[in-house]
């Protein structure tokens, strides 16, 4: 009997991004709405990419099993 494929989680692949050294980048939250109460240096934080920590890149990747 073949091998069954492991699906990709389409939630974690829309969220999630591989770099180069297989780190995981992911987005910033809190930067939708409610922006004018917020001052100019926390959203040009905000816009930067983040790292995810070691613990949750290994269940990244388990969700992500082809990349």
């Amino acid at each position: 009997m073949p091998k069954m494929k492991l699906k990709t989680k389409k939630g974690v692949k829309k969220r999630f991004s591989f770099s180069k050294k297989n780190k995981v980048k992911r987005d910033h939250a809190n930067k939708g709405h409610l922006k004018a109460s917020k001052n100019a240096k926390r959203k040009r934080n905000l816009r930067k990419i983040a790292v995810v920590c070691k613990s949750e890149t290994k269940i990244i990747k388990t969700l992500m099993p082809y990349n």
